[in-house]
């Protein structure tokens, strides 16, 4: 695909600064863009980069007009703009409207004939998929379940009973929603399973990265908010609830019937402890463990930093001291008291 610049500043609602004619046909990284590329700039520290660029047009901010070596199209939010942008250069593959031959559908299954069903894909009975949903080779689409308008399921994602998936979503290679959360009572020497009869309820233009779970309800839907994204691995459990435009990275574990606000970042490997609360516009940062609710917007931490082995095992050792050193501080402060 190619555009002009102009062709672009009017998508994006920008001005161009420069040749507007310019054509573009491809993206890359400021210091690999050649003719054809585009490429953005959105912080000052890349300056000499974008002086020297060989680009043959940039997507800036206005206060980088006069380092600009060639024509741009100047916008509030280059990386946004850019993303975009690279929505149009790149569009993504649709195959045409049908079911493969080898898909097992239901008789009761209502799709709808501008879906695509892949090859070798199972819908059950009674599901209903919706207006232009893509559902790509050895999806499974449980009974009762339903996928939202132009959602994709791409390959091998699988779908439980009773599941309802909005509109606009993309559910990566691997996904399983609605699978049986970890519910079990110890009885007489074993383990008892607890039947999970609740489900899964998804918003619109969620994304959920590959080999992710969100489990089933124990008893009332696990929810997840429009707009959310979740990366790769990310666990989320039964009866959790997650706001809004929350964002998830790589290895996060959110525990049962925790509730999540809106707006909320939690970056690699966080761990969230089951039936607490979490309100909006929270972040918590790499590898902390939430273990009681957070009640108050901001940053949060906890771990510790990676140090020598050395240090580290001494730190470690203190650690487990503080409760004692704390107590005999409060008897130094008693003491201290009397003696004034």
């Amino acid at each position: 695909m190619s555009y002009s610049l102009n062709e672009l500043a009017e998508f994006l609602d920008a001005r161009v600064e420069g040749d507007g004619g310019v054509v573009v046909e491809t993206a890359a990284s400021i210091t690999d863009a050649g003719v054809g590329d585009i490429c953005y700039v959105g912080n000052r520290k890349y300056i000499a980069d974008l002086r020297e660029s060989s680009a043959s047009a940039f997507i800036i901010t206005e206060d980088l007009i006069a380092d600009s070596p060639a024509a741009a199209i100047v916008v509030e939010n280059p990386r946004a703009a850019y993303a975009k942008v690279l929505g149009l250069l790149y569009p993504e593959f649709q195959p045409a409207a049908g079911i493969e031959p080898s898909a097992v559908i239901a008789a009761s299954a209502k799709i709808s004939k501008s879906a695509y069903i892949g090859a070798n894909v199972v819908i059950e009975e009674n599901a209903i998929i919706a207006d232009d949903v893509r559902i790509d080779a050895g999806c499974v689409v449980g009974r009762d379940s339903r996928i939202g308008k132009s959602t994709h399921l791409c390959s091998n994602v699988t779908i439980y009973h009773g599941c309802v998936i909005g509109e606009y979503c993309i559910l990566h290679s691997s996904t399983v929603i609605g699978a049986d959360g970890f519910g079990f009572e110890f009885d007489q020497g074993e383990w008892l399973k607890i039947p999970q009869v609740g489900g899964v309820l998804i918003g619109n233009n969620v994304e959920i990265g590959a080999c992710s779970a969100v489990d089933r309800g124990a008893l009332n839907d696990t929810l997840i908010g429009d707009g959310v994204k979740l990366d790769n691995h990310v666990q989320i459990a039964h009866g959790v609830q997650v706001g809004q435009q929350t964002i998830m990275s790589r290895g996060v574990g959110i525990a049962g019937s925790t509730r999540i606000g809106k707006n909320c970042i939690f970056a690699g490997m966080t761990g969230v402890k089951d039936n607490i609360e979490v309100t909006d516009n929270v972040t918590v940062t790499a590898m902390s463990m939430v273990s009681k609710s957070l009640s108050e917007p901001g940053s949060y931490s906890s771990n510790t930093p990676i140090d020598d082995t050395r240090s580290w095992r001494k730190n470690s050792a203190r650690f487990r001291q503080l409760d004692e050193m704390a107590r005999k501080i409060r008897q130094l402060e008693k003491l201290i008291k009397e003696k004034d």
